[in-house]
């Protein structure tokens, strides 16, 4: 692995606006359990606007469905926290922005919500390139806010390891 992955948020923020800037190109977020958060870290950034500029909160289903296409079949037979979700979740976001680079997230963040088979702390992390579209799930320990924290910083490292052909 890079060395990205010690890098605090703000530094992976900066070597992530590095990149993009470098290529000349755009990122989107599409999250749910984050709640923005990763398109809150990106933009505390100045100059962040010369490569960030979309990006979708869409903490219901039917926000997922209306906003980003994710399919209903998917969100009713998979359910929101699912790998299918967050593909169709960075598809949309990278269409609807029409962003070369795009990361969604949908995950239990707690304290409750969680199940037997998705417990609290289950993360799907997906990312975009072109036409290349790839999904990851995490279990992040913790409290709610260290939860969504982790998630916001392993998105942004998996955008800048990508960069960096990790």
């Amino acid at each position: 692995m890079s060395g990205s992955q010690y890098l605090p948020t703000e530094l992976l923020v900066e070597q992530l606006a590095l990149r993009l800037l470098a290529q000349g190109a755009f990122v989107a977020t599409a999250e749910s359990c984050t709640g923005g958060g990763i398109a809150q870290a990106m933009t505390e950034l100045p100059g962040s606007s010369r490569w960030f500029g979309f990006g979708w909160v869409t903490y219901a289903n039917a926000a997922k469905e209306q906003l980003l296409a994710v399919p209903s079949a998917v969100l009713e037979h998979e359910g929101a926290v699912s790998e299918q979700t967050v593909l169709a979740m960075v598809k949309g976001a990278q269409v609807r922005s029409g962003a070369r680079y795009a990361v969604a997230v949908s995950g239990v963040a707690g304290p409750d919500g969680g199940s037997d088979e998705k417990p609290v702390g289950t993360v799907w992390i997906a990312w975009a390139d072109g036409e290349q579209h790839w999904a990851e799930v995490y279990m992040f320990p913790g409290d709610r806010r260290q939860v969504r924290q982790q998630t916001v910083e392993f998105a942004l490292r998996g955008l800048v390891e990508h960069l960096d052909g990790a």
